[in-house]
C-alpha cells in the first residue's frame, strides 16, 4: 500500500505536467534527440514553416505558426498529440500519422536549434507592461505560471514558448481549445480547456495581439529561394 502511494505521489507532477503541455499538447515521449538527424526530415516541413507569415486557408485562416527556436519537447509533443487525433488538424495528422517518436524527437531538436545564431536570444526578463485591461486577462488565466514572465521562458520545455507567435495562430488555437464536436477543429487539453472557458473571444483576440508585440526567440528561417 505504501508502495502503490509512493508511485502516485511520484507520478502527480508528471501527469499534471501531462495536463496542462499544449498550448498549447500533451507530453513528449522520452526519446534521445538529433537535430542533424532533423534536418534531414524537415522537408515536409519548410514547404509552410519555411515561408515567412506563409497563411494556411484550411480548416481555418491564419498563419502557419513560428516554430524556429520553439522548444524541442513542446514541438514532439504537438505532433504526437496531432497523430492521436488530440490536436485536430487534418494536414498535419496526415504529416504526424508519418512520424515514429523518434522523427518526433529529432525534428523538436531541429527546430529549437535553427537559425539559433542569426537571431538575438531574448533576455530572461518580464515582458514589458500589458495594458491594464490585457494584464487583469493574463492575471486571471495565470498564464506566465506556465509560459513564464516573459512568456519566453516556459518553466518547462514541454510547454510552449508563446512570445511574437502570430495573434491570429494563437487565437485560433485558443478557440480550438474551446471547439467541440468539429472533425477538424479542437485540441484536447482539460487545463486550457477550462482556462478558455473563461474568457469571450474579444478577450482572447486581445491576449493574442498582445503576445505578439512581445519579443522572442521564435522566427521563421526562410528557404533560399523565398529570400
Amino acid at each position: 500500500m505504501m508502495k502503490q502511494a509512493l508511485k502516485t505521489l511520484l507520478a502527480a507532477p508528471l501527469l499534471w505536467a501531462g495536463a496542462l503541455t499544449l498550448s498549447l499538447g500533451v507530453a513528449a515521449p522520452a526519446q534521445a534527440q538529433d537535430a542533424a538527424a532533423g534536418e534531414k526530415k524537415a522537408a515536409m516541413c519548410i514547404g509552410c514553416h519555411g515561408i515567412p507569415r506563409y497563411q494556411a486557408s484550411f480548416p481555418e485562416v491564419y498563419k502557419v505558426p513560428l516554430i524556429s527556436g520553439q522548444n524541442q519537447k513542446f514541438i514532439a509533443a504537438s505532433l504526437a498529440a496531432y497523430k492521436k487525433g488530440e490536436r485536430k488538424h487534418p494536414t498535419m495528422r496526415a504529416i504526424a500519422g508519418s512520424l515514429s517518436d523518434q522523427d518526433m524527437a529529432d525534428l523538436g531538436a531541429f527546430y529549437e536549434k535553427h537559425g539559433a545564431s542569426s537571431v538575438k536570444t531574448v533576455a530572461d526578463a518580464p515582458a514589458p507592461a500589458a495594458p491594464a485591461d490585457v494584464a487583469a486577462l493574463l492575471t486571471k488565466g495565470a498564464c506566465a505560471s506556465c509560459h513564464g514572465a516573459n512568456f519566453n521562458k516556459p518553466i518547462d520545455g514541454a510547454y510552449p514558448k508563446i512570445a511574437g507567435q502570430y495573434a491570429d495562430y494563437l487565437y485560433a488555437a485558443l478557440r480550438a481549445y474551446g471547439t467541440e464536436g468539429n472533425p477538424n477543429v479542437g485540441r484536447a487539453n482539460p487545463v486550457m480547456q477550462a482556462q478558455v472557458k473563461q474568457f469571450k473571444r474579444a478577450e482572447l483576440k486581445a491576449i493574442a495581439d498582445y503576445l505578439e508585440r512581445l519579443p522572442g526567440d521564435m522566427h521563421t528561417v526562410p528557404l533560399r529561394r523565398f529570400r
